[in-house]
Order: structure tokens, then C-alpha cells, then sequence
């Protein structure tokens, strides 16, 4: 593998775009390819086998690109493929998880809150990793139905969507929640809205930053960290491109890139 090869990473839509934000602010030099899987999102509604498909799929589009490593920017799709994906093919794998450790080692009141989709709260790598941490902590789960389809449709900051977000997360607050762990890339974009509704002594967190910093570390290990500017960041849709390029446009600092539809 060459440093100049770019870094691959594919989400069930646009959401993953907040995982890429975070890599690329951390490493600015790289050539990151997005691949939005939007036509079938959400992937937390499908079934293991359908997840575990659509997640090598895209991973072969990324390996066709001659990626040197892929980050699954998805929830669903790392606790339900990653192990697969990482039998399969020999090139780095990153995945995401809900910050879940973090949220129960410094929750005061014991009582932390999961926003996730029903394919990430119901995987055997989530129950895993949930009941290694969270001995002796209330966890509150609550599937965020709705949510990524809103997101989606560029509706996130919709009335509707203002209203679903009470109701979702109005259980967690009635068990006096201190820490929000967000367990989907599509949340964050959300997270202006959740502040609202969330008395101020509540900590929201997801899992952007640690994955920038994975990424760092393990292309640091290989010796593959690009040393140069290299292309701009490449994106891929297989739906209408307007949503994910308003996302985009939203970054601050503004950077430079290209959008494509494709059929995949």
C-alpha cells in the first residue's frame, strides 16, 4: 500500500458525512472517497444477511478505488458486518460503535441514554459491548425511528423532526439521563435540536472523534499517512445528490469537492 492511495469510507446515506468531517479536519492531506448507500437506507430495518451484502458491496466499490483503508461510517453496518468484512478482504477495517464506555465510566446519576437504530441495539457486538460497561448503570435505549429517513430528506431541521426528537428522548430524561450517547453517524446532524430539549447537564457524545483518531493511528502504524496534499474528497450517491451536497456545504471551515451520482 502507497501513502498517496486514499481512504474509503461508505455510510447507509449521508449521515457517515459526520465521521468524514472528523478525519478530514484530522488529517487534511488525505484523499477520502464517500460512498452514500442512500437508496437503501436505513440500513437498521434490514436484516443481518442484507446488511452483511450491502456492506461488502460497497466495500468493493471502495477496493475498485484502490483504497488503502475503509472506515464503515455506519453504526448497523459495523455492528453487524465488520467481522465479516475483515475475514474477507486483507486491507484495514474501521468501524464505529456507540461511545457507550465513555458515557457510563463518567455518568454521575448511573443513568446514560442510547439513541440508536433497531439494527445497532439489537447486534450481538452492541449487547457485547453494552454489558462489559455498563455493570451497575442504568442504560435507557431508545430506538431513533424516524430519524435517518428525516435526515435523508433533508427534514432535519422540520418541525416533525423537532416533535419525534421530544418524544424520543423524553423517556430518557424522565429517568434523569447525564450522558446522551448518539449511536448513529446520521445524529449528529441533529444535535443543535437535541440541545434543546436536553437540560444543560447533559453531555452528548458519538464516536467522530475517536475514529478520526483510530484512523490516524493505524495508517501512522502502517506507515501509509499521506505526507502531501493529495485530491480533493471524491462523493458517491445512488440517489438525488441535493441532500448530501447542502451537508457539505455546511462545513466549517468550507472545503473543496466533487459530487457524483452512481449507480451502485
Amino acid at each position: 500500500m502507497k501513502s498517496s492511495q486514499p481512504i474509503g469510507l461508505f455510510d447507509s446515506g449521508v449521515g457517515g458525512t459526520s465521521i468524514f468531517m472528523e478525519i478530514h479536519r484530522l488529517l487534511p492531506m488525505e484523499h477520502i472517497i464517500y460512498l452514500a448507500d442512500s437508496k437503501n437506507a436505513p440500513y437498521g430495518k434490514k436484516s443481518k444477511k442484507e446488511i452483511i451484502n450491502l456492506s461488502i458491496k460497497n466495500t468493493e466499490h471502495l477496493l475498485l478505488r484502490d483504497c488503502k483503508l475503509i472506515v464503515v461510517a455506519c453504526n448497523t453496518a459495523t455492528t453487524n458486518a465488520i467481522h465479516e468484512l475483515r475475514l474477507k478482504y486483507r486491507v484495514p477495517i474501521l468501524g464505529i460503535e456507540p461511545a457507550i464506555k465513555p458515557a457510563a465510566l463518567n455518568s454521575k446519576t448511573k443513568t446514560i441514554g442510547i439513541l440508536a437504530t433497531q439494527g445497532t441495539l439489537s447486534s450481538e457486538l452492541f449487547a457485547k459491548t453494552s454489558s462489559t460497561f455498563t455493570k451497575n448503570i442504568e442504560v435507557i435505549e431508545v430506538e431513533g425511528k424516524g430519524l435517518v429517513e428525516a435526515i435523508e430528506h433533508g427534514a432535519k431541521d422540520s418541525q416533525e423532526t423537532y416533535a419525534l426528537l421530544e418524544r424520543l428522548l423524553k423517556p430518557m430524561i424522565e429517568k434523569g439521563i447525564d450522558y446522551l450517547v448518539l449511536g448513529c453517524s446520521h445524529y449528529p446532524y441533529l444535535i443543535p435540536q437535541i440541545k434543546n430539549l436536553l437540560p444543560d447537564n447533559v453531555k452528548i457524545i458519538d464516536s467522530g472523534e475517536a475514529v478520526a483518531r483510530q484512523t490516524k493511528s493505524v495508517l501512522k502504524e502502517l506507515g501509509i499517512l499521506a505526507q502531501t496534499q493529495q485530491r480533493i474528497p471524491e462523493f458517491y450517491t445512488n440517489t438525488n445528490p441535493t441532500v448530501l451536497r447542502e451537508l457539505l456545504q455546511l462545513s466549517e471551515p468550507p472545503f473543496n469537492f466533487s459530487l457524483s451520482s452512481l449507480d451502485f
